[in-house]
């Protein structure tokens, strides 16, 4: 629908209110790409205001779609099906600055991105503790230690996961380089932790090499500092063990031990390790809004390259000429005959054939094959090639005869 001085958004819009009050076109300006209505309202190509009819078909869904994503997440969250059957796939922009949705489970990336900043931007939006459909922050202080099997992220690297994951620890290590990298006695020393009742305390120097001192004997440091195996294992089960002086502040011992950066326990878990078995609902399947989204994104997508065919055919001939070497050509002919009585052995390792003469000969002796046999080096040449007959034999043709020279090889 053409747009001109003059025209009626009401009246062409099926009579939606938001277009009610002076929504006629007053001036149309090419330079910033802007439209000016008698109301005094201006937009830009792009802007969007109130809904739009079934009419200008397709753009109300997405305007639908928007919505609902930005302004009616709490329906998004609801975990009935059948009050929320949707599901939603972000595009690349929506995971940069300014967009607000701590539920993001799964990136993919399809292209390979060179800025560091947005990588930070797309991952960092992943890495958001979620919330519940009642918009409650899915933390350790509602899920304890499982709040790092809820809050996983799934990022499908464009790269190898290898680069992929240095990458990312690389990014993690520069933005905690201030965090302790080994565990020492002075780690807790002057740290103010507190017990089960709130009593605080100052842990001195002694107590300090009392904590140490017990996690090197519980194996839980090497000889490094660093957090070893053990200690990763014991506090998945809560039972890392802290020493008998701070037992009451075994939570605030663990917050100091957790502030050491470890790039094992910042390592990216490698999920193609794993085999997923998918269960397919049928009930999904049945869904109308499922039928008429595999409708739309089913059908293959064919791809056509053009190309400029006295290009390709010129730049084919130069090749040949400068590359292709035509070797001479030698038939070797043997005779001899074969003796009556071998044994088993020499049947088998060919020795049987006794050789009498041979000779090499090249085709100035004129060998000639069969005149009936009959070969279409064309037809082959475009069965493998997929170009017409016409280019192949322009490329024949334009081959200089100097090529086909037999050389001494």
């Amino acid at each position: 629908m053409k747009v001109g001085i003059g025209f009626n958004l009401y009246d062409n819009s099926g009579n939606l209110d938001e277009y009610k009050n002076g929504f006629v076109v007053k001036f149309i300006d090419g330079r910033d790409n802007s439209v000016e209505f008698l109301n005094g309202v201006k937009i830009f190509a792009g802007d969007v205001i109130g809904k739009l009819s079934d009419k200008k078909a397709g753009t109300s869904d997405d305007i639908d779609a928007y919505d609902l994503i930005m302004k009616n997440k709490e329906l998004l969250l609801d975990r009935d099906p059948k009050r929320s059957p949707v599901r939603f796939i972000f595009s690349h922009s929506a995971l940069r600055e300014g967009w607000d949705n701590p539920n993001v489970f799964q990136i993919c990336t399809l292209k390979q991105s060179s800025s560091e900043v947005r990588k930070r931007q797309e991952v960092g939006r992943g890495l958001r503790l979620c919330v519940n459909q009642d918009g409650e922050r899915m933390d350790a202080n509602v899920l304890g230690n499982n709040v790092h099997s809820v809050n996983v992220l799934t990022v499908i690297a464009s790269e190898s996961y290898d680069s992929f994951a240095k990458g990312l620890q690389t990014e993690l290590a520069e933005a905690v380089a201030n965090r302790p990298v080994a565990v020492t006695a002075d780690l807790f020393k002057g740290k103010v932790i507190s017990d089960v009742h709130g009593n605080e305390q100052v842990v001195d120097g002694e107590t300090a090499q009392a904590i140490y001192f017990d996690m090197v004997v519980n194996g839980y440091v090497d000889k490094k500092g660093a957090l070893t195996d053990k200690y990763y294992a014991d506090k998945s089960n809560n039972a890392v063990k802290v020493a008998e002086e701070v037992a009451d502040c075994a939570d605030a011992v663990l917050s100091i031990i957790d502030s050491i950066y470890d790039s094992r326990a910042m390592q990216p878990e490698n999920a193609r390790d794993k085999n997923v078995e998918l269960q397919v609902d049928p009930e999904k399947l049945a869904m109308p809004e499922f039928k008429a989204l595999w409708q739309r994104i089913s059908p293959k997508s064919v791809y056509v390259v053009d190309f400029d065919t006295e290009e390709l055919v010129e730049k084919a001939i130069s090749f040949l000429n400068r590359n292709l070497r035509v070797s001479k050509i030698f038939f070797k002919v043997e005779s001899g005959t074969m003796n009556e009585i071998q044994s088993k052995e020499a049947l088998l390792e060919g020795t049987s054939f006794v050789k009498e003469k041979f000779g090499t000969y090249n085709t100035a002796r004129r060998i000639h094959a069969s005149s009936g046999v009959k070969y279409d080096l064309v037809g082959k040449l475009v069965v493998e090639t997929g170009l017409t007959r016409k280019a192949v034999v322009e490329i024949l043709t334009g081959i200089e005869k100097t090529v086909f020279r037999p050389v001494q090889g």
